[in-house]
């Protein structure tokens, strides 16, 4: 690890309602992420991770704390910069992939990167080179119906990494898959993390969850436990 923080949060809170409804779905939440640093977040259905993450991520904005990624305060940011620093500095990996129909798996990848402002060429050939990283170099032309989820699902990985994100967030990225795909991502994030890629992943599979540095269990809004993974010597 280096000693620089990709992400860090301070009192951060997301409530719904008033009164009797009120729902704390995020609540004062701490966090402290360090570059290179993988985190799986775990806990039951409706305890508030997604949320959590789509705090991190800039999909949507706190009730109350703050939140520091890559260096910026995406609390206080304007429409226009928050979308911009999503574009730039964060990877979403989400449970239903979100790839666009139409286009092809290398089109999917290189998307982000065009919309961004990059050179079709230089899209295209970091886009090949994500998919032959993922192990999709020779599915790069099929559409995303001609593709199993869990191919799907490492395309959508790829597409995530197109920018160089400062910060991969991926919510069950495993929720839809079967076994052997499940598998794959799994080998997947494990070569992430060995690179030093800076993951938080909510996920309820453990085998996921053990690949990363650091789990902490979540429940009703806050976090409940955070602990460093042991390694095998």
């Amino acid at each position: 690890m280096t000693g620089m923080l990709a992400l860090q949060t301070r009192g951060l809170s997301r409530l719904y309602g008033e009164g009797d409804t009120l729902v704390r779905a995020v609540d004062e939440v701490d966090l402290d992420v360090p570059a290179g640093q993988a985190v799986a977040i775990m806990g039951p259905s409706g305890c508030g991770k997604s949320t959590l993450l789509h705090l991190l991520g800039g999909l949507q904005r706190p009730t109350g704390g703050r939140i520091l990624l890559a260096g910026q305060r995406v609390d206080a940011l304007s429409e226009r910069r928050l979308a911009r620093l999503r574009r730039d500095s964060v990877g979403f990996v989400f449970q239903a992939f979100h790839l666009m129909d139409e286009l092809t798996a290398v089109e999917n990848v290189e998307l982000a990167a065009l919309l961004a402002g990059q050179a079709p060429r230089r899209a295209r050939r970091r886009a090949l080179h994500l998919l032959d990283r993922v192990g999709l170099a020779d599915r790069a032309a099929h559409l995303p119906s001609e593709l199993s989820g869990g191919q799907r699902q490492r395309v959508a990985i790829a597409r995530a990494l197109s920018n160089e994100p400062a910060v991969v967030l991926a919510d069950e990225p495993t929720g839809n898959l079967d076994s052997a795909a499940t598998l794959d991502v799994l080998r997947l994030f494990e070569e992430l993390r060995a690179a030093g890629q800076t993951l938080v992943v909510v996920t309820h599979d453990a085998r996921i969850a053990a690949v990363a540095d650091r789990i902490i269990s979540m429940r009703d809004g806050a976090f409940t436990d955070d602990h460093h993974v042991a390694v095998p010597a």
